[in-house]
């Protein structure tokens, strides 16, 4: 809690769930050996450099929990005698109850010391530590980007396009329901290759043609088939391969 600052009604209601204790910095030494920084990315920079001014950093751990920004943005606290590392839980965190964190992956790098008490933090949370490095941590968090909000951004769409094909609103999500449980299923059981199912495994480039061209008048749902046709012909099991990608150009 930064100094000389209201203490803010949600870090009330948080630390009474959890049996903590909201305390000011700079009014007195942590009381802790670990500080996990969970502000949005663009600020994390800002609070680590304000933070190394306000208390006594060496022996300390700090983590931060973003997916794309690596530990060195924590510098200040590192120059001030802490140990850093990023700690990045690949869940997805909407409005409403906590997910469990049993069996997920947190994503990890920094210093030694950092990532020894981070692990062990992980490994009590139920989570499991995996090590990535600095050059391919942006990498990571695109990887975690098509896993979940670009999933719900292609449901969206498909949303789109069930409205324009008359179904009612309060009836997409439990139309799609079964086909999307049992797709992510065979996904999760045999991968992408054996999961793959539809026109393009059956090389029906009509049936491709026809949705491409009925998808005109929703242009922004239609280059995005395109772009997905076009990832399909090159990374999964397609027949008449040829005739799908010319039907794919013309429709660009």
């Amino acid at each position: 809690m930064r100094a000389g600052r209201r203490v803010p009604a949600n870090a009330k209601r948080l630390a009474k769930e959890t049996g903590s204790e909201v305390i000011r910095l700079g009014e007195c030494e942590l009381p802790t050996e670990c500080v996990w920084i969970t502000v949005p990315d663009e600020a994390i920079s800002h609070i680590a450099e304000e933070l190394a001014g306000k208390q006594e950093w060496k022996g300390k751990k700090v983590f931060h929990c973003s997916g794309a920004l690596t530990s060195d943005v924590l510098w200040p606290l590192r120059d001030k005698g802490a140990k850093v590392a990023s700690v990045h839980p690949g869940m997805t965190f909407p409005k409403g109850p906590a997910p469990s964190l049993k069996g997920v992956p947190f994503g990890v790098e920094g210093d030694a010391a950092a990532l020894r008490l981070a692990r062990r933090i992980i490994t009590d949370l139920g989570g499991k530590a995996v090590a990535l490095s600095k050059e391919n941590k942006i990498l990571y968090h695109a990887f975690d980007a098509f896993a979940s909000p670009m999933v719900i951004a292609l449901m969206a769409a498909m949303e789109e396009v069930g409205a324009a094909a008359g179904i009612a609103k309060k009836d997409l999500r439990q139309m799609a329901g079964p086909l999307l449980r049992q797709t992510v299923e065979n996904y999760l059981r045999d991968g992408a290759d054996k999961a793959f199912t539809g026109p393009f495994v059956r090389g029906d480039a009509e049936v491709i043609r026809r949705h491409l061209e009925v998808l005109k008048r929703m242009q922004s749902t239609q280059r995005l088939y395109v772009a997905l046709a076009k990832i399909a012909v090159e990374r999964l099991p397609v027949r008449n391969k040829s005739k799908i990608r010319t039907t794919i150009r013309e429709a660009e």
